[in-house]
């Protein structure tokens, strides 16, 4: 068998018995493809089953020319995870990669975003543009539901549940989720609904997608960070910016406010509540805050 099969059997195993996104899927198939590509401009002729470990350390000594520790760090890890499914399926003994050490990487704190900046870009959508509204409804969905990029082109108008007070979330892994709804949130994502969205043309296969382009089909992950990137220019804000930076500011303002951090892992979707932590080091000022406030001693 040659790379592509062996690549295909692993592409199936990722998707079925680890049940990972599309998007996590294509990110460990990128992390081979470079290993291949090195190969072929080295010319060096060998499979999966008999690659050395010296090959692979030439090609991470190569691309530490090229990327960052932190992309550095995650083609190691990517290149691992394909060789541990390698052994896993009785067709090497030895993962390469077992002694090739990960760059050594400072826990990068998230850019957030001040109220007032929400504010601003938010005001500077164009209502009246035909996308106006559904740009809105968009920001206040990414900020008051704290959402993935992934996570809101994929909501569906069946996982609005308003009566109650939450939408459900398909995070990664197809793992689901309710999170709360505020009252704002919700009313902008009504008016695009009952008031722009019914006059569209929709494609079949998105009728129950909640936010659509003009052409009646779901939204593109780049086209909500190219929505982003334009009110950014347009309010001349001088940070860089993502749909990720309206989940992390979420987290932070709830837990500025007083939330605490279990609640904030549930509605985030983490895992573990050690990723919800790296929250705890954007404000210093607020942990002194809840010793002031909470420790039974604060008084003496």
């Amino acid at each position: 068998m040659n790379w592509n099969t062996y690549i295909k059997n692993y592409i199936s195993y990722l998707k079925i018995e680890r049940n990972l996104s599309q998007n996590t899927i294509n990110s460990y198939c990128f992390d081979i493809e470079r290993l291949l590509i090195f190969l072929e401009k080295e010319k060096i002729e060998v499979s999966p089953i008999k690659i050395k470990e010296e090959i692979v350390q030439q090609f991470i000594y190569e691309i530490a020319k090229e990327v960052n520790p932190r992309s550095q760090a995650r083609i190691i890890s990517g290149l691992k995870s394909f060789f541990s499914y390698l052994i896993f399926e009785d067709l090497r003994f030895d993962n390469p990669l077992e002694l090739i050490e990960s760059p050594r990487l400072g826990r990068k704190l998230p850019d957030t975003l001040a109220i007032e900046e929400i504010d601003a870009l938010i005001d500077a959508v164009d209502l009246s543009s035909n996308e106006g509204e559904r740009n809105r409804a968009i920001l206040e969905t990414l900020y008051g539901c704290g959402l993935r990029v992934s996570e809101l082109i994929d909501l569906k108008i069946s996982d609005l549940f308003f009566e109650e007070g939450f939408i459900k979330v398909t995070g990664k892994g197809n793992k689901q989720r309710f999170v709360p709804i505020a009252e704002v949130t919700e009313k902008y994502i009504s008016i695009y609904k009952d008031q722009v969205r019914v006059h569209q043309k929709i494609q079949k296969e998105d009728s129950d997608t909640l936010f659509l382009n003009r052409r009646g089909k779901k939204l593109t992950r780049a086209m909500i960070f190219t929505i982003i990137k334009r009110l950014a220019v347009e309010i001349n804000l001088q940070k860089t910016i993502s749909p990720h930076t309206f989940r992390h500011s979420f987290a932070t303002h709830l837990l500025e406010n007083g939330a605490d951090l279990r609640s904030i892992q549930m509605m985030l979707g983490h895992e573990s509540i050690t990723t919800t932590e790296i929250y705890v080091h954007l404000d210093r000022t607020h942990l002194t805050q809840v010793v002031n406030d909470f420790h039974p001693r604060k008084g003496f």
